[in-house]
């Protein structure tokens, strides 16, 4: 869904009869709102400027707000923009639960929106309840290329392909080679992906898996008590040591709990 947009009138030309109608018209017509997330009815409205520039608000409705501000004409993914949707979220966050939504959620209406928080009050208020005092961490494992000794001595079958090549090289038997280590280069940092899955998971509160491919082998989301924050770098920190040379870990956080709510329809379906 994309924000409605209306045509100013001419300047310098008076507007009569049907034309002033429609001009009336279209300015008592509200203009679509940029939703940046639902939280507790009482928080204080973020400074930072929204999307656009734009001065943000709250919606209140049945013990819930939502962080509004007007929808720009033309809604694109610039670097600016994000940058001030994640400074009103993080606004919000600082200041308890937040049901996050995504960069471009937007409402064709204020009436629209305040009748959803209404119909969908229980459920958010429960989402809400499920998110309290807690932040996201996400993790993810790279394949880290190399170490085809170790590989090989480990690997009686690897061993004796290298073996055969060895003696008898050719194209082919190269070709076999390579992409049996590759197989094997993934295969261990498969296995050390689940071992950081499993060292991390019981930290968590909650843990989602993201998409992985061939060479992203590890994408997991952690929901966590602020409280356990700094024991959960730790170990992160720890598995980034000891798996150095199968995964290369990143982490990122603390974040807004986007991986752990389901706000229910966004507005008007989007």
């Amino acid at each position: 869904m994309t924000a409605p947009t209306t045509s100013a009138p001419t300047t310098g030309a008076p507007t009569t009869g049907s034309d002033a109608t429609s001009a009336e018209a279209a300015a008592a017509t509200p203009r679509a709102l940029y939703v940046y997330g639902i939280t507790p009815a009482g928080v204080g409205t973020p400074r930072s400027p929204g999307v656009d520039g734009a001065p943000v608000r709250l919606l209140t409705e049945s013990g819930l707000c939502a962080a509004v501000s007007s929808a720009p004409a033309r809604l694109r993914p610039r670097r600016r923009d994000l940058l001030a949707h994640q400074a009103v979220l993080d606004e919000l966050a600082a200041q308890g639960p937040l049901l996050p939504m995504r960069f471009a959620v937007l409402s064709p209406r204020p009436d629209a929106l305040a009748s959803q928080l209404r119909a969908e009050a229980p459920h958010l208020k429960r989402q809400l309840d499920d998110v309290r005092g807690c932040v996201e961490f996400n993790v993810k494992g790279t394949v880290v290329p190399g170490h085809f000794a170790d590989l090989v001595r480990r690997d009686e079958g690897l061993r004796a392909l290298a073996l055969r090549t060895r003696r008898r090289p050719d194209y082919e038997g190269n070709v076999r080679l390579g992409e049996a280590l590759a197989r094997g280069v993934r295969r261990e940092a498969g296995r050390a992906a689940g071992d950081v899955l499993d060292r991390l998971a019981p930290l968590a509160v909650r843990t989602v898996r993201g998409r992985t491919d061939d060479e992203q082998v590890l994408s997991a989301s952690f929901l966590l008590r602020a409280a356990d924050e700094e024991l959960f770098r730790q170990a992160v920190d720890e598995l980034a040591r000891t798996c150095g040379d199968r995964l290369a870990i990143s982490l990122t956080g603390p974040l807004p709990c986007y991986s752990f709510v389901d706000p229910g329809p966004a507005p008007d379906g989007r």
